[in-house]
């Protein structure tokens, strides 16, 4: 009804290009990819997409940097998670780092340690306060 101008971002779409870290794996070291992964295991390295989708399923934990245009988080994260366009965070997220993002979305329940820092005009970057205000009296 609200959400009339984007689709959700789906695994489906990545057909072919889509990897699944399941329940009970694990998976050490850093994973480059385009396309889509679902981590329902263990990740100990960072999630590196130059495009596509990352999601954390409720069983699924990550250790390390998560770097993606989309991110789905449901289950647990430690360290930063970087959303060059879109982050979504479920009622059962976790994360432990700063998130990263130009457009956020966080359902009742998700926890966040760490700092939210949104992205301005898709440099991806964090948004930076000015060192000093100059405010007039």
């Amino acid at each position: 009804m609200w959400n009339k101008e984007k689709p959700k971002p789906d695994l489906q779409r990545f057909s072919g290009k889509t990897s699944l870290i399941a329940a009970g794996a694990e998976l050490i070291g850093d994973m480059r990819f385009q396309g889509a992964v679902q981590v329902d295991g263990r990740v100990t390295g960072n999630l590196l997409a130059s495009e596509g989708l990352v999601r954390i399923s409720v069983g699924g934990t990550v250790e390390g940097e998560v770097r993606a245009p989309h991110i789905v988080i449901d289950g647990e994260v430690i360290g930063d998670v970087f959303a060059s366009t879109h982050l979504e965070l479920g009622a059962r997220a976790r994360v432990r780092g700063n998130l990263h993002y130009a457009l956020m979305e966080m359902a009742m329940g998700a926890q966040i340690e760490g700092r939210l820092c949104p992205i301005k005009d898709g440099e991806g970057r964090p948004l930076e306060l000015p060192k000093t205000l100059d405010v007039e009296q």
